[in-house]
């Protein structure tokens, strides 16, 4: 009986792996040390000094970031969702199709990158079947409405510890309000972001890789992984935002900002 959970506990394990989790984890946490570097810039005038890197350091910490997506994987996916996600991945196709994200997100960080990939995608001819099939893959996964709720989510979180940490004198409605005012320029920011990434990374594969991307997404196995991977994204980056408002604030205070 104690055999089951064992099992699905390695199966959990074994898609983490084939998705490349580990390398996507120490990816967010480089790009939220570069983006705290920017809020010690603009927001501690450039004095939060090594106990806010020590701060920064411990909210991005990996091993936790790791152990929720791990959490919100075993919680979203069945059984025969957990065999087809890890059949999928652990396969060569899938092998090279996750090489391929992780290796765009890090060359999305490059501004010049992330321009000419936007650029890339926007200049191809329509009836593209690279553009159609990337622009169905975002769509089937929701994945504009989906980044944009998870921004503004994150974006309430982090004025929610501004406030609580009393650099910030907003109420939550005031707050909520601000966040949502943001809406329409976050959407658009989003589809641009997501059309060059999912571009970049999916331009060198053949169209029966990438049409066989797009059928799992399509599969109740596929919906439920992407449920599964976004409840674990926001999980992070809510609890993250809010830890950040707050150091924030704390350091503002020991500063007299």
């Amino acid at each position: 009986m104690t055999a089951l959970p064992a099992w699905s506990d390695a199966r959990v394990t074994v898609l983490m792996d084939a998705l490349r989790l580990p390398q996507l984890v120490e990816a967010l946490r480089a790009e939220g040390i570069s983006d705290a570097d920017d809020l010690n810039a603009d927001m501690l005038r450039g004095q939060g000094g090594a106990f806010w890197q020590q701060q920064v350091s411990r909210l991005y910490d990996t091993g936790a970031m790791k152990d929720t997506f791990h959490r919100a994987l075993e919680e979203g996916l069945d059984d025969a969702a957990l065999d087809v996600a890890v059949q999928f991945f652990d396969s060569t196709r899938g092998q090279r199709i996750t090489e391929l994200e992780i290796a765009a997100r890090g060359a999305m960080a490059d501004e010049a990158v992330e321009e000419a990939a936007a650029a890339a995608f926007a200049a191809l001819p329509e009836g593209d079947d690279h553009a159609r099939l990337v622009s169905e893959f975002i769509t089937l996964n929701d994945l504009l409405e989906l980044n944009v709720a998870l921004t503004m989510s994150s974006s309430y979180q982090f004025s929610r510890g501004l406030a609580d940490g009393g650099l910030l004198e907003m109420s939550e409605e005031q707050i909520l309000s601000e966040v949502w005012e943001s809406e329409e320029g976050l959407r658009s920011d989003a589809e641009v972001w997501l059309r060059g990434y999912f571009f970049l990374a999916q331009q060198p594969l053949d169209l029966a890789d990438l049409e066989a991307y797009v059928a799992f997404a399509e599969s109740s196995a596929g919906a439920d992984l992407n449920a599964a991977l976004f409840a674990g994204y926001e999980a992070i980056f809510t609890d993250i935002a809010y830890g950040l408002g707050r150091a924030v604030a704390m350091n503002a205070a020991g500063n007299d900002i």
